[in-house]
């Protein structure tokens, strides 16, 4: 097959360029983002040392009433058990108060962590890449330039086949309700799609957030799978509560997807277990 080099999302020296920004924040959801940048230092206070945006807010792309709030919030120490009741308190205020957004995530980390070598290619470039600074000092600038290689495909998305077993258990464990299964199909479907991109991504040659494009670079090097990647790329923005798919997630596309990741990239280094 005859490879293509469109250079998608790269700016000219053929690095991921950074995506979002607070002047793509559609109308509807300017005031939610000033809102958690308001209240953001209320509830962390000293803790604090920056903030930014993520996902299809700074995109550009959200949706009223279907799209989240993603927020990462950077601490001076590791978060506490109390940080992170503090966050899902405040993603719920904001979910509760502002109609426009469904549901959100506060993310917490360590500056020490996100400048780590560990996380250099993974949280270090989710950082400089895809999140948006809202508040304090941006730590991109620690941080290099990246570009679409097996590197950054092994660090970011290594770690499937770790996911698999949690994931049958949340399965397994999970209500038959339309509201039990629905997240989980969102998450797992978003979660696949991005894995399978980034598989091809050093042979596409680019960067793209968007689901659907994803799904198309993938099956232009996976023919027999592109159709459950475009599947579940359209569950990723507006999922079902279907046990069968999650069972076909778990049970197929994830263990196949999870080998194949490791044969082409390897898989990713051990972190140390987290709380």
């Amino acid at each position: 097959m005859t490879e293509t080099v469109p250079h998608r999302g790269l700016d000219p020296r053929g690095c991921i360029a950074r995506e979002g920004s607070l002047a793509r924040v559609p109308y509807a959801f300017r005031s939610v983002v000033a809102a958690a940048r308001d209240r953001i230092p209320d509830v962390f206070g000293a803790r604090l040392h920056s903030a930014y945006l993520y996902g299809s807010i700074p995109r550009g792309t959200a949706r009223e009433g279907r799209s989240d709030l993603d927020l990462l919030v950077v601490l001076h120490e590791e978060p506490t058990e109390a940080d992170r009741a503090d966050g899902r308190a405040l993603d719920a205020t904001l979910d509760e108060e502002f109609p426009q957004i469904d549901g959100g995530g506060t993310l917490l980390v360590g500056h020490a962590r996100v400048l780590s070598d560990l996380e250099r290619h993974d949280l270090g470039w989710f950082l400089a890449c895809l999140c948006t600074p809202l508040l304090g000092e941006d730590l991109a600038a620690y941080l290099p330039r990246y570009r679409p290689d097996s590197l950054l495909a092994r660090e970011t998305n290594g770690d499937l086949a770790l996911l698999l077993p949690r994931w049958r258990d949340r399965v397994a464990s999970a209500g038959d309700s339309e509201e039990a299964l629905r997240p989980l199909v969102r998450g797992m479907s978003r979660r696949l799609v991005r894995t399978a991109f980034t598989l091809v991504m050093p042979r596409w040659n680019g960067w793209t957030s968007d689901l659907d494009e994803m799904a198309e670079a993938f099956g232009t090097y996976y023919p027999q799978r592109a159709e459950q990647l475009r599947a579940a790329a359209v569950l990723g923005y507006e999922p079902s509560g279907d046990r069968a798919v999650l069972s076909s997630y778990v049970d197929d596309l994830g263990p196949w997807l999870a080998e194949e990741y490791a044969r082409v990239h390897g898989v990713k280094a051990d972190r140390p277990e987290e709380p």
